[in-house]
């Protein structure tokens, strides 16, 4: 294989790797964009969210034997009724004291700070604070000369599935439209008729659904534990605010955009660390300052003194 082609592998490899995370990442989005972006709630225990859903498929896999894909059918639902009663119990006290959008956010940010804690804490007396995987799908499929694993291209098209219908359901139909609305302008859509209580609680529970399903997808081929869930939470955060809160589409977009650049930022950190491992190898030091970096000739000992 020459240079060139081998160049070309390598690069098929990282775009095609890209594509399979960065979609993961957009469609996890998608429902925090639903949740913040329609309900106006700043949910900080999204990512335990997902975790949990993560949890839920390595028991039903390794405790029931029923296959990932089997078990969207049980969680999805059930991360909805989850996020919905929450929604009523929980959050909807928060949103009728509000006095305006401000509060409510602010409110909404410390209400499930809390619950964050208590989702966590419940995963941790349940499975334990370990690295957990399990192995399924994990067969070499070959695409245009690279390999990815099948789990990752089938959880690829999964998101892509979910994002498609979500998107048509928002932009097709009147019950969409009326969420649109709503994210848009919550006082003019409640003087044109639109109930937003019971809308704002079904777009909550959406995203509820959305994470639960990203979170049985990303079980399939990522190690998570119960203490992971901030990760997930900031990744949402990153994308939700780069697409635009309340676009659907540019959370897709965003989402492919937010891992390249991030895998771009671990490349550049990990050169900027050998380049340091080798000026300190050539007896050179470097200490950060506020001024920047500031060289200096290490000081060599004298064994005859």
């Amino acid at each position: 294989m020459t240079v060139k082609a081998l160049l070309m592998t390598l690069a098929l490899d990282i775009v095609l790797s890209g594509l399979v995370l960065g979609g993961m990442y957009a469609l996890i989005a998608l429902g925090l964009t639903l949740q913040y972006g329609i309900a106006r709630i700043m949910n900080l225990s999204y990512g335990e969210c997902l975790v949990a859903a993560a949890f839920a498929a390595l028991y039903l896999y390794s405790g029931m034997a029923v296959n990932p894909i089997i078990g969207l059918l049980a969680v999805v639902p059930a991360s909805f009724a989850a996020n919905w009663l929450l929604y009523q119990i929980v959050l909807m006290p928060l949103v009728r004291r509000a006095r305006n959008q401000g509060m409510l956010e602010v409110d909404s940010i410390l209400g499930t700070f809390g619950i964050l804690f208590v989702i966590q804490g419940l995963m941790l007396l349940t499975f334990g604070g370990s690295l957990q995987s399990y192995s399924y799908l994990s067969v070499p499929v070959h695409i245009l000369g690279t390999t990815l694993a099948l789990n990752r291209i089938l959880a690829l098209l999964f998101a892509v599935v979910i994002g498609g219908v979500l998107y048509v359901f928002l932009t097709r139909t009147r019950y969409g439209t009326a969420l649109r609305a709503i994210a848009v302008n919550p006082d003019a859509a409640r003087l044109s008729g639109i109930d937003i209580h019971a809308a704002s609680a079904l777009a909550f529970a959406a995203g509820g659904a959305i994470v639960g399903a990203g979170g049985v997808l990303i079980s399939m081929f990522l190690t998570f534990s119960a203490a992971m869930g901030v990760v997930f939470t900031m990744k949402a955060l990153i994308v939700v605010i780069m697409g635009g809160v309340g676009n659907m589409l540019g959370a897709l977009v965003a989402g492919l955009l937010e891992e390249r650049a991030a895998a771009r930022a671990e490349q550049d950190w990990a050169r900027a660390d050998a380049i340091r491992e080798r000026i300190s190898a050539a007896g050179i030091s470097v200490e950060d300052t506020p001024d920047g970096p500031k060289w200096t000739l290490a000081e060599q000992s004298d064994e005859g003194s």
